[in-house]
């Protein structure tokens, strides 16, 4: 039996608070699987499972508080058969096999029985070869039926994009059911369907019947449920940010504001918002500004910073980024950011005493290169990713897992493998067109890079004056850790690596 623990999602978290779980005992779940969502200061973050097996027990449940190490749940190792190779899983209140071609008609209440008969009818393909139980559930919160959602992964697998793309497909068809996707905003969609509007699908209609529930309300987390009827909210006219549109309860207003009602149509038949109602999770910013504040103020107050930077040719690395995007196709082009990246994972790898930890007085390397990476969001404040073994990717990759990672981070939909901890950070701003930024350390790494904006500018070139393009490389680093002679040599190693860009 393996003991599924709160992770430390940052050095400077110490607790975090369970708002969901994905999964109920009786589960299989598999390596990958994301079984829970869990609020800390910054985001809500979701926690992937590190083995197969069983969800044996949930030993926190949502809304309750823990620190970092508690035991959430346990897992056993396998999963039960029922003997033709299709797992089993027995879920709260259910008694059948929840994806099976077949079920007993004696096993289960009856809304679990049409619903097993319902996604059997259409193919004789056993669920499991085709879906997890969490993407089976996923795919019934969203109001789709699983047998119909076509599957991109090997063996026609059906993956969480899968799911996703499919509510997508639904959200923009001209008709849609009520359970295919949630409402947009409150609006008259809160409302029951007018005589001219479009009449719901009777199988959807059946669905939401047996429920018993409205499908937005189905689509929230216990804990933004709980908190809903405390504060007397309806949650039929939040849009969620949860997968599949979930509510979470970081989406609903803050305490003391009224929930939004129902927006009328002005004259010209428009619907406006109440400007006096905060955006979903407004309430969290000053949260987040004060977990900022905080360690920024801690490690100001406890580390000695040094600065150093470097002023970068980079017209090599240019040169082989148009060789290499030429005629590639948008989405597989790779951005400077990518090689300026992979420079500051090499030199971490290089030069390590700047790769680690500053831990009880003495400096601790890191055996690999977790590339830290700074994200403004779009509401205000920071958060900061993770890279995991940056400096074994190639400038694809790199461009690759730069693009997830800060989508994720931007939509509040992190995975725990994007919050491992950092073994030092890169924060660029050359987007935002400044020529050099000054980072503060995270504590307990050693180091920050700073990386502006990649500029022509005026330099002497072989005696010459000629123009080439440029970008200023900053260094903050723990003096406790290093000296300058170090740090000077990590700059010098990131110029070095942008001068031979194949070595990226």
């Amino acid at each position: 039996m393996t003991e599924f623990r709160m992770p430390s999602l940052g050095a400077d978290m110490t607790e975090g608070t369970v708002t969901h779980w994905f999964v109920h005992p009786g589960d299989a779940v598999k390596r990958g699987d994301i079984v829970a969502e869990v609020d800390t200061t910054k985001a809500a973050i979701e926690i992937e499972c590190f083995d197969d097996g069983v969800m044996d027990e949930i030993r926190v449940p949502e809304g309750r508080t823990v620190p970092v190490g508690a035991v959430l749940a346990t897992i056993t190792a396998g999963a039960s058969s029922s003997g033709n190779g299709k797992v089993e899983t027995v879920r709260e209140g259910r008694g059948e096999p929840v994806p099976s071609v077949a079920t007993s008609e004696s096993a289960g209440p009856p809304e679990s029985r049409d619903r097993a008969e319902s996604v059997a009818a259409p193919s004789p393909v056993a669920e499991p070869a085709r879906m997890t139980p969490l993407i089976h559930r996923l795919a019934e919160e969203a109001g789709l039926d699983p047998a119909t959602v076509h599957g991109s992964g090997p063996g026609g697998r059906v993956l969480r994009g899968d799911i996703e793309a499919a509510v997508a497909q639904h959200n923009s068809a001209p008709a849609p059911a009520p359970e295919a996707a949630p409402a947009p905003a409150p609006g008259p969609e809160a409302a029951p369907a007018s005589a001219s509007g479009p009449a719901p699908a009777p199988e959807a209609a059946e669905a939401v019947a047996r429920s018993g529930a409205q499908p937005d309300v189905a689509r929230a987390s216990g804990l933004a449920r709980r908190l809903a009827e405390a504060r007397g909210l309806d949650l039929s006219g939040l849009s969620g940010t949860g997968p599949a549109g979930a509510v979470r309860a970081r989406d609903l207003p803050a305490e003391g504001v009224p929930a939004p009602a129902a927006a009328q149509p002005s004259e010209d038949g428009t619907v406006r918002a109440d400007p006096a109602t905060p955006p979903p999770g407004s309430r969290d910013a000053a949260t987040m500004r004060s977990a900022i504040a905080a360690t920024m103020a801690r490690s100001k107050r406890t580390v000695p910073h040094y600065y150093l930077s470097d002023v970068v040719d980079v017209s090599a690395a240019a040169d082989r980024l148009r060789e290499r995007n030429a005629g590639a196709p948008l989405a597989e082009r790779i951005v400077m950011a990518a090689l300026l990246f992979r420079a500051v994972a090499g030199a971490a790898r290089r030069v390590p005493q700047l790769n680690g930890y500053w831990i009880d007085d003495e400096f601790r390397p890191a055996s690999a290169v977790h590339l830290g990476v700074v994200v403004s969001l779009r509401g205000g404040g920071i958060i900061v990713p993770t890279i995991p073994d940056a400096d074994t990717l190639d400038a694809a990759e790199m461009m690759a897992a730069m693009r997830s990672v800060v989508q994720r981070a931007r939509s509040g939909r992190l995975r725990s493998s994007d919050a491992t901890a950092a073994t030092i950070t890169v924060t660029n701003l050359g987007d935002l067109g400044v020529e050099s930024v000054f980072g503060v350390i995270a504590v307990p790494q050693v180091a920050i890079v700073g990386l502006g904006a990649v500029t022509d500018r005026p330099c002497a070139v072989d005696g010459l004056l000629g123009v080439r393009p440029q970008v200023t490389v900053t260094l903050s680093a723990d003096h406790r850790a290093s000296d300058g002679a170090t740090g000077a040599r990590f700059l010098h190693t990131v110029a070095d690596l942008l001068h031979q860009p194949e070595e990226l």
